[in-house]
């Protein structure tokens, strides 16, 4: 199959672009950055250097191709002029022009766990997503959707070092006795590259988690792997993690919606579609392995 992966060489696109390679697919990835394409090549893949905000560069791109992997990447939450959701829609906008014009008939689509909530139903950051899925939704019926819909990301707790550093403690809105989904972007990987090249029909949602763990314990793993034994997961109001957030420069928009997400997270509103839908099997990495890169980073 002649496959086209959005999002460089990142957490999940990097090990799906070695498992669709390895397994025989003629991949191409996008990446904005021209200093990635030799460590593209050096995978095995065709690097496709543009930008997603050029809806020509993405159609140009697609011709042609069997399936296409797309994702939003990363915005920069510092970033005071940032309008996070009008970013989404964009770039979900382009998507959707570049795959009709382009003829491709299947697409795997990355969104979120908390995508299945409207406006104002307390899905914060990721109505952004939300909005993608429906952007995507209105393709023609001839091409076939797979959304995927992953948990909270493992990389997520990173934001806790320099607090776990200084404080001693992981301390959010969320989590503390309460249940969080993890998911390793690895597992991801390995889901998209079975979706991405199984024949489907229609609009379809796949959840992926790694591991169910209350914040104490996720607090408890992490402390034991970097030496903090009694490190301890604090629930704080929403009124102090805004605080917190916005004392750091975060936008406040983005920040308040942050807190938002959290909340419900807390709340059970979030993953209630998840657990609805619940995968039939966990993925393969756990908390454990990667409360090893954990300690390793904060060693650095």
């Amino acid at each position: 199959m002649k496959i086209i992966l959005t999002g460089s060489l990142g957490h999940i696109s990097k090990p799906l672009t070695e498992e669709l390679v390895q397994k025989g697919h003629a991949v191409t990835v996008v990446s904005s950055k021209p200093e990635k394409q030799s460590a593209i090549e050096a995978l095995g893949a065709t690097a496709a250097i543009g930008s997603l905000e050029d809806a020509e560069f993405l159609t140009t791109t697609f011709t042609g191709a069997d399936a296409v992997y797309t994702m939003v990447p990363p915005a920069n939450y510092f970033d005071h002029h940032l309008d996070l959701l009008g970013y989404y829609r964009k770039i979900g906008h382009n998507y959707a022009k570049a795959i009709g014009q382009s003829g491709v008939r299947r697409v795997v689509n990355l969104s979120t766990f908390g995508a299945h909530l409207e406006a104002g139903e307390g899905s914060g950051i990721l109505l952004g997503a939300h909005d993608v899925e429906q952007i995507l939704n209105e393709l023609s019926p001839d091409v076939a959707i797979t959304h995927i819909r992953p948990t909270s990301f493992f990389y997520n707790l990173y934001a806790y070092a320099g607090m776990i550093k200084t404080e001693g403690v992981i301390a959010a809105n969320y989590g503390a006795d309460h249940t969080i989904p993890w998911v390793s972007p690895r597992d991801i990987a390995v889901a998209v590259a079975e979706e991405i090249t199984t024949p489907s029909v229609g609009v379809n949602v796949r959840y992926v988690a790694s591991e169910e763990r209350t914040g104490d314990e996720t607090a408890s793993i992490l402390g034991a792997a970097i030496g903090k034994p009694d490190l301890k997961w604090k629930l704080i109001t929403d009124e102090q993690t805004l605080a917190g957030l916005v004392t750091i420069g975060m936008n406040p928009t983005i920040a308040a919606d942050l807190v938002e997400m959290y909340g419900s997270l807390y709340n059970g509103v979030l993953a209630e579609d998840y657990y609805r839908h619940k995968p039939a099997t966990m993925g393969n990495v756990k908390l454990t392995d990667f409360a090893k890169e954990f300690a390793a980073a904060m060693g650095q």
